[in-house]
């Protein structure tokens, strides 16, 4: 799954990108719902900062 790191600048860019509305804003950051997340990385594809990661990345 996607998840956002602490490296996000809240720019909203992904909140638009996300097909299933699984991005919200949080207290500092964006977080991705895991139960709504489809795993597409669109929202990834578009980060500027590149703050959104795959777990599989790891």
């Amino acid at each position: 799954m996607h998840f956002v790191t602490d490296e996000c600048i809240s720019c909203g860019i992904c909140l638009d990108e996300c097909p299933v509305e699984a991005i919200s804003e949080g207290d500092d950051i964006y977080v991705i719902d895991q139960e709504l997340c489809t795993d597409c990385g669109s929202c990834a594809d578009v980060c500027p900062v590149e703050a959104i990661e795959s777990d599989e990345d790891e």
